[in-house]
């Protein structure tokens, strides 16, 4: 922004807040009383508003149905119909909108008329191809749909997923938008990327009406990338009205239907949203009844493996079975884990999020034994597939901490299996955030800070356990471990500040969450600095202010109450080679960025400054040339004692 539009910021958005409220007349008066290359300047400038949307005055008078406002621009003022903004719609961030788009989407008729006559591009799309046709689709506004159709707009234009207009209109169950939409020449066999047509859509969310509707207009019976059919998608989101539909209006095969009606079931079994025992049962014995209905072609079950998190349960293959377990509800919530993969897949992302749910289930019970069994099976089958595993990670430090706060038993091989899931996951986010053309490189960051400090949060449950059982581990599982903690440290991950682990591990400003975890993990910690100094943590690395942990731990603000921390950690760090001499940003060593008299006592009893320190110091205090004239090994250790003065 230049210095000219920013003087005229505070014009700026009164016209946008008059806009955005619809004072038309205000408006107008305030407009006619500035000088026309003025209002030229200024009229069509974005405004950033409280709520996150960055927009012109047209456009968030477009979103918000303001018509005399949209009909006095385009009438009176030379506004640019077709400029883009920033804006919110049911919690989505919609970038790259028009205010056609905006008034389609938000279900203004009258504004789309007024800009479609203006000449607005009725094919105009976002930066994610979304058109205003689509938005008002999404909205189920079929007069908006048959306006902009009767205009021109284009119904095949189909999002960067390829997700069409018919797909959102399905999705949504807006049946009076599919059939226009077929009768105007949609094609209801077109695939988004995932492979997903608008029939696996609709069957997905239940639209009952919607899928015979598909079916009439020729829609065809295909798989997406998991190879689910949009009768087996149905299925897994337990739509038993869908399921029943689909068998009734198509030639399904009797292998279909037995398919169909256990995934239904074992579905019901293990739904957060839609649990009920009582149809889980009833269509598994649907089921089981269909596969012995022919006695010459009895269909037998071709079963996995049993899984040990299942309790290695193994499928019922009769009807005698299976009615003998119809009130042992454990027995069904395995018989229908067992089903459900078996049926997708282990590969099927859809898999792990029951078994999640049957974990939490019993955690609530306390049997924390049976959850973490089962919540290590998804977790392995989501890192097996290069899923993420964020929100997995945190489950884990949360239950965990809860076991450890209750006084309940937790094995270390289970804390191990954790810890190893996270260094291949930071491993796999230091791949996507290291490839310069990542399209979604924030989203790999924050996850990558979530799982840092999970992995924080497991390290800190592991010392404390280890602490708790000091006898109970041969010298075997603590050279695992800490190979473990080492390859962590290897990997030398940072949160976007340029914090460290060990940075983390020594901070009392490092964020806990606090279900269950703030009950075990408290900072700083002693011992998980302790373990990782231990393993190869870098005692000199620096922040983005270059502020190495030494200089963190100084700035304590409990020296009295939590003096064993304070010294324990200072007394580490100096022993492990940190520089007390390093400056940050601001110039400070850490014996000036420490914020109390106990800390720099601790500190001044502990250091010693080595003659190569105060040599390098003397480099960076007086300026001296150094780059070239000394081995390259001691450029960064110089660098080391100044922000940078002259080097060559």
């Amino acid at each position: 922004m230049d210095d000219e539009t920013d003087d005229m910021m505070p014009l700026i958005n009164r016209i946008y807040y008059m806009a955005r409220e619809g004072m038309s007349m205000a408006l107008y008066a305030f407009l006619s009383g500035l000088g026309k290359q003025q209002v030229d300047s200024i009229i069509n400038q974005k405004v950033l508003d409280e709520d996150g949307q960055k927009s012109t005055p047209l456009i968030i008078a477009a979103r918000y149905g303001h018509n005399r406002v949209v009909k006095m621009f385009i009438e009176k003022f030379k506004m640019d119909i077709e400029q883009e903004g920033t804006v919110k719609f049911d919690g989505y961030v919609i970038e790259g909108a028009s205010a056609l788009w905006c008034a389609a989407g938000a279900g203004h008729l009258n504004i789309v008329k007024l800009l479609v006559k203006a000449g607005a591009d009725v094919n105009h799309p976002t930066h994610t191809n979304s058109t205003p046709l689509r938005a008002a689709c999404f909205d189920g506004r079929l007069d908006i749909v048959n306006y902009l159709i009767d205009h021109n707009a284009d119904i095949h234009i189909a999002n960067k997923y390829n997700n069409t207009c018919l797909m959102i209109a399905a999705h949504k169950g807006h049946l009076d938008v599919v059939t226009f939409l077929l009768e105007h020449g949609a094609d209801p066999n077109v695939k988004a990327l995932c492979g997903a047509t608008a029939l696996h859509f609709a069957a997905e969310w239940g639209h009952v009406s919607v899928v015979t509707e598909l079916l009439k207009f020729g829609a065809k019976v295909t798989k997406n990338e998991n190879g689910m059919t949009p009768l087996i998608a149905a299925a897994e989101r337990t739509r038993a009205h869908i399921v029943e539909c689909f068998i009734e209006e198509m030639d399904i095969s009797r292998e279909d239907k037995i398919e169909a009606f256990e995934l239904l079931g074992a579905s019901f079994a293990n739904d957060k949203d839609n649990y009920c025992l009582s149809s889980a049962y009833k269509y598994l014995h649907k089921a089981m009844e269909l596969r012995y209905e022919d006695p010459s072609n009895i269909i037998c079950k071709k079963l996995n493996d049993p899984v040990s998190a299942y309790d290695n349960w193994r499928e019922s293959e009769t009807l005698q079975r299976l009615e003998s377990i119809k009130n042992d509800a454990n027995a069904i919530h395995m018989e229908s884990l067992a089903i459900r993969e078996r049926i997708l897949g282990t590969h099927n992302p859809e898999v792990p999020q029951p078994i999640i749910y049957r974990g939490a289930v019993l955690a609530d019970n306390a049997r924390f034994d049976r959850c973490i069994d089962l919540w290590l099976h998804a977790l392995h089958l989501r890192q097996q597939n290069n899923t993420s595993v964020v929100k997995d990670l945190l489950r884990f430090a949360q239950v965990f901490s809860q076991m450890i706060h209750v006084g309940v038993d937790l094995q270390f091989p289970q804390v191990m299996n954790v810890l190893e899931s996270s260094v291949i996951e930071l491993s796999r986010n230091q791949l996507k955030i290291s490839n310069p053309d990542a399209e979604d490189i924030d989203q790999y960051l924050d996850e990558t800070e979530s799982n840092i400090t999970s992995a924080l949060y497991i390290l800190t449950i592991l010392v404390k356990l280890m602490a708790l059982n000091q006898k109970s581990y041969d010298e075997e599982d603590i050279k695992k471990a800490h190979y473990l903690v080492y390859k962590l440290c290897a990997l030398k991950m940072t949160l976007r500040d340029g914090q460290t682990l060990l940075h983390l591990a020594v901070n009392a400003k490092t964020p806990v969450d606090d279900f269950h975890t703030n009950d075990v993990c408290k900072f700083p910690c002693c011992a998980t600095a302790k373990l990782l100094i231990q393993c190869g943590a870098d005692v000199n690395a620096m922040d983005n202010e270059r502020n190495t942990p030494l200089h963190v731990i100084v700035a304590y603000e409990k020296p009295i109450s939590d003096f064993l921390t304070l010294h324990g950690i200072i007394v580490e760090l100096v022993n492990a080679g940190a520089h007390v001499d390093t400056v940050n940003s601001e110039g400070k060593t850490p014996y000036d960025a420490a914020t109390t008299g106990v800390a720099e006592i601790v500190l001044r009893t502990q250091t010693k400054l080595s003659l190569k320190c105060m040599a390098a110091k003397a480099v960076k205090t007086y300026g001296l040339s150094y780059t070239g004239y000394v081995p390259r090994s001691l450029e960064s250790f110089i660098e080391l004692h100044g922000p940078g003065l002259n080097q060559g």
